[in-house]
């Protein structure tokens, strides 16, 4: 199975080159099978042919021959003689009176046994044109015919022919045939894998160059096949050219969402000001009014926050995201992150951190952004009587960081797209809490900033566990 599994991997039984590979080589094995049989037939059938003619013309003459001889010796001896004449080493030849009676025979040899000559004779009988039989490993020409000298009737004529040396090598030369075609189409197979395989490796580049493309490289990306086919190269122009339209949406998408952020985010604080201000002096607010004062802030606040993001977002994406580099004390901020958490949420924070200190060179702005939002996750996403675990520890030139959960977990099949922009696994979920989608696109676009990486490890219903790797210099 495992064997299976590697040439399934090696081989994708859906490419263009596995299938174009199969297909020429079927169809050269089929044109090379085509001819090697006409071949075969042909050259058969004028090796047969040219047999059964020479049977034909001896029968010709063979009456010829017993007349010639009879007019110089009695008529027995002359068809004795005759039938002498004409006996080669593969020829014998036998004649029967009407009454079933031999006239005259070929004195047989070891090529030819008295059984097998009346085996053959009681197959001879037969034929009424000249016919090949196969007896055992024998192979023999058979023909049987009047026999008629100056209108009289003497009998019937019997001729065979022992083709089986003949026989045996055109069937050495087919196998023969059959083996050198197998080797050709092996050859001509592989010869049409490499060739497939170098015309098609300007699309596989093509491919690889593609791949590794990110937003940030769109407005630099240029594709270019200088040695491909044309229809290559074509595709290829084609390719940067819709690279460069993405990189326009994209640079007017950012601009955008930058312009728009920043001019609602200030209305929008003035107005969530307003809204405090005015719930701070609640004496003359009934109940209701309260409360949809208080529903409009915390909208406004959720507001406001998802332009934070979004605003933190575009300055990434423009370049424009600074970070103040310092060297800290790790273990300082996870104390503190452990403390205010566990006081804002109401939630059990466990800070596990090794005595020895952890100093890391990170903005401490960002960093301690990064970890709320991860403990956010963290308390949104587990049952309120779990705690949350803050670790953290180095290993060679690198400070792990872990925030872990014993929440509802992960599926797995989300794993890999959590950290993309919006991206909901839930989507009532994430509105009954609140989210944006956004928290865990800027922990990586923060975390990145920084010259580190972050992922997650997670299983359904025992809790995840986010990763930050930051290094120490």
């Amino acid at each position: 199975m495992n064997i299976i599994n590697v040439i399934g991997r090696k081989f994708d039984t859906f490419s263009l080159r596995l299938r174009l590979t199969i297909g020429i080589a079927v169809l050269s094995a089929l044109g090379n099978a085509g001819i090697a049989f006409w071949t075969s037939w042909k050259m058969q059938q004028l090796l047969i042919n040219s047999h059964k003619q020479n049977i034909e013309n001896l029968t010709v003459r063979f009456p010829q021959d017993v007349e010639l001889y009879s007019e110089m010796m009695p008529p027995e001896v002359g068809l004795q003689k005759a039938v002498n004449n004409l006996t080669t080493k593969n020829i014998f030849l036998w004649i029967k009176s009407p009454e079933e009676k031999f006239l005259a025979k070929s004195i047989t040899s070891d090529n030819l046994s008295n059984a097998r000559l009346s085996e053959l004779m009681s197959i001879a009988e037969m034929p009424i044109r000249p016919q090949v039989h196969q007896i055992n490993q024998s192979y023999f020409v058979l023909y049987s015919n009047i026999l008629s000298v100056r209108g009289k009737v003497l009998g019937k004529l019997f001729v065979v022919q022992d083709i089986t040396r003949e026989q045996t090598m055109f069937l050495a030369i087919v196998n023969s045939l059959k083996i050198a075609s197998f080797l050709i189409v092996t050859v001509i197979s592989v010869a049409i894998a490499f060739y497939v395989r170098r015309s098609l490796q300007p699309l596989c580049d093509l491919s690889q160059k593609t791949a590794v493309l990110s937003v940030v490289d769109l407005s630099k990306a240029k594709l270019s096949l200088d040695h491909a086919p044309s229809e290559v190269r074509e595709l290829a122009q084609t390719f940067n050219m819709m690279l460069s339209r993405l990189s326009q949406s994209w640079e007017q998408e950012r601009e955008f969402v930058s312009n728009v952020s920043h001019e609602l985010r200030t209305p929008l604080t003035i107005v969530y000001g307003y809204l405090q201000s005015v719930l701070r002096r609640q004496d003359n607010l009934t109940e209701v009014q309260q409360e949809a004062l208080e529903t409009a802030a915390l909208e406004a606040k959720r507001t406001i926050h998802l332009l934070e993001d979004l605003l933190d977002l575009a300055r990434a994406d423009s370049g424009h995201l600074h970070f103040n580099f310092r060297y800290f004390l790790l273990n300082d901020l996870l104390l503190e992150l452990a403390e205010m958490s566990e006081k804002y949420s109401g939630r059990e924070i466990k800070s596990l951190v090794n005595t020895e200190p952890l100093e890391v060179k990170a903005d401490y702005n960002r960093l301690k952004q990064v970890l709320l939002n991860l403990i956010d996750n963290a308390v949104k996403y587990s049952e309120a009587n779990t705690p949350i675990f803050l670790k953290a520890n180095q290993q060679e030139q690198e400070v792990i960081i872990e925030v872990c959960d014993q929440g509802y977990g992960i599926p797995l099949q989300h794993q890999s797209r959590i950290f993309e922009r919006f991206y909901r696994i839930d989507e009532s979920r994430n509105q009954a809490t609140g989210g944006t989608g956004l928290g865990l696109s800027i922990v990586k676009t923060l975390v990145e900033g920084m010259g580190g990486k972050v992922s997650v490890r997670s299983r359904l219903g025992e809790g995840s566990i986010f990763t930050v790797i930051l290094p120490v210099k």
